[in-house]
């Protein structure tokens, strides 16, 4: 679309006949292109849009049970894909995402309690599951705050004061509700309450707690984000196209669907998605330096000097191998290794969080949590693997992973008083003395 002198007099022309329809401004011959191609991106995502609902809506009507529901998972898993990517290009505002996805979890949860104990009737339940919500939630993000934003702390005495007191102001805050519920209690209610208010802190423990791992991955670096909630996803689509296709022998009788052939395929497939993953993101600064908040920039930044394991090695087969594949030395990122682990771990462990769930929606006679997704069930259905694989990777981190954080350290000594780090610094100055690293004191 090149705005030429016929195509601009006519667009001015154009102008004057509907001047009521326009805002009376100038546009220059750059403003005109821009238009013509916003229009045209619009049109051509418009047309990408009825398509797919198009081919839906045919797969609907025209196709079997059993190939329709794997034509909507399909379409549907992409789109989800698709957003993670969109997510993941985004940086670290997928913060922002955990906690939605981390809501709208406990959300699905307590309506099924809700629904399933009849509890139409019970006074404040509702009301106090979303309270002890926003408790638990203020506890660990305000250990969040204090741990990783120490710089911004610093600068803002209303913060400062809030950080220094606040477990005693998140323990306040569980008080109140606990004295609310106490409170609440019904003579003819007292057995359904109490089921109710376990209910609701076995939910917190299971989403809340577990999100909060998830946010502590991302700070390690997003690569500890993305790696494993990727793999996941791999391991449940190969599960799922190896069942669908070659499964016979049943897995599990907690969900009937699930066989052999799709658990030892989905295993393999893993495992190769992981390695390949993992050594693609292990090449970029961005995904491998820990997440860290600049306070000059009040922008989270990735920028640093990347670790032994996300730096190429070479290792040596043993001579065995060397005698099958003729090779003696292959070039690997250490970052591979541990994408084996974490890998075999969301194939083989990972699972029984589906099962778990399957299990729970048995016990109260439900197909899926909630309806969100189509061919999918609810969010939780999604993330049923994904909250233990968030645990397992937080665990593996703090036992085989993480060293000292000297920013940490940096931020820990900064909210101390004067005479302390006055302290500190003596002290350090004279151990580094004593190992040689600094020059002695000239007489």
């Amino acid at each position: 679309y090149v705005c030429n002198a016929t195509s601009l007099g006519r667009w001015r022309e154009s102008r004057r006949a509907s001047r009521n329809l326009w805002v009376r401004k100038r546009i220059d011959v750059s403003v005109c292109v821009d238009v013509s191609l916003c229009v045209d991106v619009y049109l051509c995502v418009l047309m990408c849009i009825c398509v797919c609902v198009c081919v839906l809506m045919c797969i609907c009507l025209c196709c079997v049970s059993r190939w329709k529901n794997w034509w909507i998972r399909g379409v549907l898993s992409l789109a989800m894909i698709s957003g993670f990517f969109m997510v993941i290009y985004l940086g670290p505002i997928m913060l922002i995402l955990v906690m939605t996805i981390q809501i709208k979890c406990f959300q699905e949860i307590i309506d099924i309690g809700y629904r399933v104990y009849h509890s139409y009737e019970l006074p404040w339940f509702r009301t106090l599951s979303w309270y002890f919500l926003i408790c638990v939630n203020y506890f660990f993000y305000g250990e969040t705050l204090a741990e990783y934003f120490g710089a911004l702390v610093q600068r803002e005495d209303s913060l400062q004061f809030l950080v220094r007191y606040h477990r005693f102001i998140s323990f306040t805050l569980y008080l109140a509700g606990f004295c609310m519920f106490v409170l609440s209690l019904v003579k003819k209610h007292y057995r359904l309450q109490f089921y109710m208010f376990a209910w609701t802190h076995v939910t917190l423990l299971i989403v809340v707690t577990q999100s909060h791992l998830v946010i502590q991955n991302l700070f390690e670096g997003m690569i500890w984000f993305i790696v494993p909630i990727s793999i996941v996803i791999c391991n449940d689509i190969m599960a799922y196209l190896f069942g669908f296709f070659f499964g016979r022998t049943p897995l599990i009788k907690l969900s009937p669907k699930k066989t052999w052939e799709g658990f030892i395929g989905g295993f393999f497939g893993t495992l190769v998605c992981g390695f390949i993953l993992a050594y693609l993101l292990a090449q970029f600064q961005y995904f491998v330096c820990p997440v860290e908040y600049n306070s000059e920039t009040n922008r989270f930044t990735a920028d640093c000097e990347p670790s032994d394991i996300f730096v190429m090695q070479q290792y040596t087969f043993p001579f065995a191998v060397q005698n099958v594949l003729t090779w003696k030395t292959v070039n690997l990122y250490p970052y591979q290794i541990h994408s084996v682990v974490l890998s075999t771990f969301a194939s083989l462990i990972g699972p029984f969080g589906g099962f778990f769930a399957s299990g729970f929606k048995r016990a109260f006679q439900i197909k899926d949590f909630a309806d969100t997704i189509p061919g999918h069930g609810g969010i939780m259905d999604r993330f049923d693997c994904q909250y233990l694989m968030a645990t397992f990777t937080h665990v593996y981190i703090a036992s085989f992973i993480r060293g000292p954080n000297p920013s940490k350290v940096l931020q820990q000594l900064l909210v101390l008083q004067p005479e302390q780090q006055l302290s500190i610094f003596n002290a350090m100055r004279d151990r580094l003395r004593d190992r040689g690293i600094l020059p002695p004191v000239a007489m």
